[in-house]
Order: C-alpha cells, then structure tokens, then sequence
C-alpha cells in the first residue's frame, strides 16, 4: 500500500488539514482513499496518486472521498483530471455521498460527467 502524507498546522498547534492518500488493491480494482481537504495545494498528489495507479492499467480505479473534509474546485477540477487520465481502458467510480463531496459535484454539475457511487462497496461492485 502507498501512503502519501501531508499535514499542515495552525499557529495554535491545532491540526488543520490533515491531507492523506492511501492506495489498496481490491477486487480486481485500486482503491485511492483520501482524507481532509482537497484544494489547491493537495488536489496536484491526488492526481499524481491517481496517474500512479492508472499506469498499472486496473480494469477499474474508485477514488473514495467518503473522508473529504472539505472539497474545493482545484479538487473538481482534479477528479476531471483523473477521468481523463483513465482514458477507455480504466473505468473510474468515484466514492461521494457526503455533504463535504457531493454537494460541490452537484453544485457545479458534474455528476453527469462523473461515475459516482454512495459507498465503496457500491462503487467496486458498479452498481
């Protein structure tokens, strides 16, 4: 499993967005699971952590957000981005059943361009 790992603090030495990826194999797919905020400065190793499963070719990539914090449009614009990436030979669903996720995918209309999926079960199984 690959870890990518990326803490900031505040000055009050109160953690504030803590950024981590974790990637798994399942079921005949990768699993990318993020944790915090995906913005500007942390949505560049989400896609990064995404082109690094893609290169395997998986028949399926899920990116799960179900522990997103806080979704900016940079981390739009990066789920997008790994869609791309994909191309026809990875399918990619991804996990957003959360006000933090899916309201900003809603809000700017891209649950048409996207495959989303209320659990990561749901998303394995593509259903």
């Amino acid at each position: 499993m690959t870890e990518h790992t990326h803490t900031e603090s505040s000055a009050t030495a109160v953690p504030f967005g803590e950024f981590r990826i974790a990637r798994t194999e399942q079921e005949n797919a990768v699993v990318v699971e993020v944790a915090g905020d995906v913005d500007t400065t942390t949505a560049p190793a989400l896609v990064e952590a995404a082109d690094e499963a893609l290169a395997a070719q998986p028949p399926v990539l899920v990116v799960d957000l179900t522990r997103v914090e806080f979704l900016a449009s940079p981390g739009l614009t990066a789920l997008l981005a790994i869609h791309r990436n994909a191309g026809d030979s990875t399918a990619v669903r991804i996990v957003a059943a959360g006000r933090a996720t899916l309201r900003p995918i809603q809000l700017t209309g891209l649950e048409d361009s996207l495959s989303l999926f209320p659990t990561r079960e749901a998303a394995l199984a593509g259903s």
